[in-house]
């Protein structure tokens, strides 16, 4: 496949973005696209002007045509994604700028100088080999993941976990004595904590995995043993650091799901202290072909909801 169609190539105008309210306290709006239902090379020429030239130079370092693609998407989703959301006017995509924290994780560049007022908006991003995914809340730190369901470690699947995961957490994954049922805990606890580290906005690097436990109320342990028991049965979980066992974080609320029948997704964000103590995050998500086409897929069998999980 011929990779230069990734360079400068604008010969049609793109249509406007369909405009969207800000989310409310306490919601989420996750948008995702599949790679692979994107074919159009004309498509993703456009795409590509969206970026900036770093991005786009970026993009063209990569090896491999899939993985170019699934770069130049992810830029582009983020970009659309966030342009959705300016009320006072219309938001070019290409006008974003970006900038990255101390650890990495990118932030929108609010400029005074812009001709757009700047949003409350926060936003995480994901990707797989099939799925790319973002979200977006206001005010409050948001952490995704997305894993698919089939993926699968190279090495035994506790000696894998015992490498990343705390005792605790290895402890709850042998329990399980059959192996899919186990695979698949294993899976979406990954994704939690995943989703954790990244509303931190400090990602693995800063805060390893084995630096904190994710511990579910004991009524759910008592639930996690027989076949086909989940994880995300759990009401609420205490997210347990060690560098402070005694003072468990009680700032986090997660949802646990499953998109599009092929992925487990795992959101987290900082709870909303004008809030209810227990009010739970909402959620609406979106399939989306940027330009082409927007589906809202919430309550239908492309988003499974499989527990939301507030710490108390």
């Amino acid at each position: 496949m011929n990779i230069r169609c990734f360079q400068r190539n604008f010969s049609a105008a793109l249509p406007p973005l369909v405009p969207l309210q800000l989310p409310s306290p306490m919601e989420t709006h996750l948008w995702y696209v599949l790679p692979d239902e994107v074919k159009s090379w004309g498509l993703l020429n456009q795409y590509s002007e969206l970026l900036s030239p770093c991005e786009r130079e970026g993009v063209n370092r990569m090896r491999g045509d899939q993985l170019k693609k699934r770069a130049l998407l992810a830029r582009a989703l983020v970009r659309t994604t966030i342009a959705r959301y300016q009320t006072n006017s219309q938001m070019n995509p290409r006008s974003l700028k970006f900038r990255k924290n101390l650890y990495g994780k990118p932030e929108v560049e609010w400029r005074d100088e812009d001709n757009f007022s700047p949003l409350p908006l926060q936003f995480n991003l994901s990707h797989t080999s099939t799925m790319i995914a973002c979200g977006v809340t206001v005010n409050v730190p948001i952490g995704i993941d997305i894993e698919e369901k089939q993926r699968r470690t190279k090495n035994n699947l506790i000696a894998f976990a015992q490498r990343y995961f705390s005792a605790y957490e290895v402890k709850v994954l042998t329990t399980i004595s059959d192996p899919e049922v186990q695979r698949q805990e294993f899976i979406k606890l990954w994704t939690l904590k995943e989703a954790y580290v990244k509303a931190l906005g400090k990602g693995f690097s800063a805060v390893p995995f084995k630096t904190f436990t994710i511990r579910f109320r004991e009524t759910t342990l008592r639930n996690f043993h027989p076949p086909g028991s989940s994880v995300s049965e759990a009401s609420d979980i205490i997210v347990e650091s060690f560098d402070d066992p005694t003072n468990p974080t009680n700032n986090w609320q997660f949802t646990l799901l499953e998109v599009a029948g092929s992925h487990y997704g795992a959101i987290c964000i900082k709870k909303d202290r004008t809030a209810g103590a227990n009010e739970l995050m909402k959620l609406t998500v979106w399939k989306t072909v940027p330009f082409v086409e927007d589906v809202c897929v919430s309550g239908t069998d492309a988003v499974v909801d499989l527990g939301r999980i507030i710490e108390q």
